[in-house]
Formats: structure tokens, C-alpha cells, sequence
């Protein structure tokens, strides 16, 4: 793996390291970078910001 730093297709977001997923917040509206997670097992899990992370908790 190479440790060059690469540019999402987007302007506006960050550089990152190859490999590195970002999520969107689910809520209508928001396009803020979720790292919360909710899913029951085995289910594709629904990415919630921090501000938004109580929504997810119906997924659980």
C-alpha cells in the first residue's frame, strides 16, 4: 500500500490516506461526516454525525 496522501473528488473534503471510507450523516439536511454506526447484526449499518447520533439509536 503506498503511503501517498489522495484527494477525494470533492474539493471541499479532506486529504486522506488510501483506505479510509467517510460516511455521511443520514439525517435530512445534514452532510456533515458521520462516524456513528447503528445496525442490528448482519445489517448494513445507517451512519449518523456526532450531533445526529441519537437518530441512530432506532436502528439498533
Amino acid at each position: 500500500m503506498s503511503d501517498e496522501l489522495i484527494r477525494l473528488p470533492d474539493a471541499m473534503e479532506p486529504v486522506t490516506r488510501p483506505g479510509i471510507i467517510h460516511h455521511r450523516c443520514e439525517h435530512p439536511g445534514c452532510a456533515k461526516n458521520a462516524g456513528w454506526g447503528f445496525a442490528k447484526p448482519r445489517q448494513t449499518p445507517h451512519w449518523f454525525c456526532f450531533e445526529h447520533r441519537a437518530d441512530g439509536e432506532r436502528y439498533l
